[in-house]
């Protein structure tokens, strides 16, 4: 009677085992080979989204506004690298894609500072010298 228990017990494990079985997941778009436009994030409408200077265009009066939106979706399209916000309720969008055009020479690699890491390093060293300076007098 132990015996025949045995087999039984052991296709029941091997059945369960198989029950938390997982398929490798490597990067972004492995949920049926990602699409076009991927997610960036969700983030909360602000103050300034209803106050965009472009009109609500809805004449509708039952159409949700730009005021309405409690969430700012904000996705890439893969293709052009254009970058759009959109509002979750109005569906309101804003686009900006920075490979519309050439970047001009001031925003080129490599770029002008007013101040190196190393002139910022050494005045916040100096900083509690002088603070102990000005304290003295």
């Amino acid at each position: 009677m132990r015996f025949l228990g045995l087999p039984a017990l052991a296709m029941t494990l091997l059945a369960l085992a198989g029950c938390d079985r997982q398929d490798a997941v490597s990067g972004p778009g492995h949920h049926g080979g990602g699409g076009r436009y991927q997610g960036i994030g969700i983030y909360p409408a602000d103050q300034l989204w209803p106050r965009l200077s472009a009109a609500d265009t809805n004449k509708d009066q039952a159409r949700a506004l730009r005021a309405d939106d409690g969430q700012i979706i904000v996705v890439v399209d893969t293709r052009t690298g254009e970058v759009r916000q959109c509002g979750n309720l109005s569906g309101y969008c804003v686009s900006m894609n920075p490979w519309s055009g050439p970047l001009a020479a001031d925003r080129s690699a490599p770029v002008s500072l007013s101040k190196h890491a190393a002139e910022l390093a050494n005045e916040a060293s100096a900083e509690p010298a002088n603070a102990d300076a000005v304290n003295q007098n």
